[in-house]
């Protein structure tokens, strides 16, 4: 299953894990940074400074539940 990581940069304690969503759309085509970082506004807030949040592109093993990390991807 595909999912994001989302992390948060903080200047003194590094970076932060927010959360993790899980992607629900079954078009690929859909699927753009842009959209995936609209997607994690409306989940965190409109108060959230996305200057320093950027997300990780997982996928999660649906027998083992372990984490597979991929590239990641910063929006600003």
């Amino acid at each position: 299953m595909l999912a994001y990581e989302f992390y948060w940069r903080d200047p003194i304690r590094g970076f932060e894990l927010i959360g993790i969503l899980p992607e629900r759309r079954r078009d690929p085509k859909r699927i753009t940074n842009e959209s995936v970082v609209n997607w994690g506004r409306k989940i965190l807030g409109k108060n959230t400074d996305f200057d320093n949040l950027f997300f990780i592109e997982i996928t999660i093993d649906k027998e083992t539940g372990e984490f597979l990390k991929f590239k990641g991807h910063e929006d600003h």
